[in-house]
């Protein structure tokens, strides 16, 4: 098994609300990490996360916008624990990140969109290839169940309108013409409306 060199966050963002942010220290202080909290100007706060040998640490600096304490990162970690402290935080709190999971021959760059893996590349001397990507096949479904509802309501009422014209190639009775008309106008508006 090949044995992973560094880990590189690429622009990750953790917006957390200010509830979740007493939640976030208590998350990261059961990771096993030294913490310590400094509070900065304008209710700014940063976490300097470090591993328990001391050999590497990771700043989180986490700017305070309206209700929310938002922090970008980027960084390059070697340190086991550490890597996995980010990555469940990542994970955890709905992060986006691009993360880079290198290894001597080659580099695994996961794509993270609300805390869930969204695609993998592997990036080889010779290109890149995806190895998985998120698909919402559900998504999908509703999307084409939908359509068809549409295509059956349009030819519904194509029959409807067919029939109308017929009625009205044979009736006499101007009233009557004017009412068919009037329900010729109606289901056109919904054809324009339903093909737009």
């Amino acid at each position: 098994m090949a044995k992973r060199l560094a880990t590189e966050y690429v622009n990750a963002k953790l917006q957390l609300k200010h509830e979740e942010m007493a939640r976030f220290i208590t998350f990261m202080e059961d990771q096993q990490l030294r913490l310590q909290v400094l509070v900065l100007d304008n209710g700014n706060q940063e976490l300097v996360l470090q591993d328990v040998a001391g050999r590497e640490e990771v700043r989180l600096t986490f700017e305070r916008q309206q209700d929310y304490y938002v922090c970008e990162l980027s960084c390059r970690l070697v340190e086991p624990r550490l890597t996995n402290a980010m990555r469940k935080a990542v994970s955890a709190y709905r992060g986006n990140a691009i993360v880079n999971r290198i290894y001597s021959h080659y580099t695994m760059i996961y794509y993270y969109r609300n805390g869930a893996v969204h695609k993998i590349v592997e990036s080889i001397a010779s290109g890149e290839r995806v190895v998985f990507e998120h698909k919402d096949t559900l998504g999908q479904l509703e999307r084409v169940f939908n359509s068809r509802l549409v295509e059956r309501e349009i030819g519904l009422i194509n029959g409807a309108v067919n029939e109308l014209l017929d009625l009205r190639n044979q009736t006499i009775d101007r009233a009557e013409i004017a009412e068919i008309d009037g329900r010729l106008k109606e289901l056109t508006h919904k054809l324009f409306v339903l093909e737009a």
